[in-house]
């Protein structure tokens, strides 16, 4: 059975992408822990990173960073966070968000109800670095 990102990777849900590549997308967490949150996820369907083949964590992890860069500028953070947790969906995905400090790791203070046009705004500022750093070529129109 297709996970929820499989089915979002497929165009069955919505989503508010910012990277596709052929091995795997980006889009905007639907409960960020900060403005941007972006879920960097594989097309194939794998449950733990630790059974992922490494050339494939290497290309999330080389994703990932090009996303924090651009958080970082683009939301004024002192860092980016990076997460892999994997409880929520049996997919994996790495979680990478604008970060200010440590209780910014904290999963119990997400945002289930984000504003529309704030999110919006978001994966449009995510989109805009992203092509300003050089990723044109792997950023989807809106």
């Amino acid at each position: 059975m297709a996970t929820v990102f499989s089915r979002i990777i497929a165009g069955e849900l919505p989503a508010r992408f910012v990277w596709q590549d052929e091995r795997c997308v980006a889009f905007l967490s639907a409960g960020p822990l900060a403005t941007g949150h972006t879920l960097v996820v594989p097309r194939e369907e794998v449950d733990q990173w630790v059974d992922a083949d490494p050339d494939l964590v290497a290309h999330l992890t080389r994703v990932a960073q090009a996303i924090g860069r651009v958080q970082v500028r683009a939301f004024g953070a002192s860092r980016a966070g990076l997460m892999v947790a994997g409880y929520e969906i049996p997919h994996l995905h790495v979680h990478v968000w604008p970060s200010n400090s440590m209780s910014d790791f904290d999963m119990s203070r997400v945002d289930n109800s984000p504003e529309a046009d704030e999110m919006d705004a978001a994966a449009e500022a995510l989109r805009a670095g992203l092509r300003e750093d050089g990723h044109g070529e792997r950023v989807p129109a809106a």
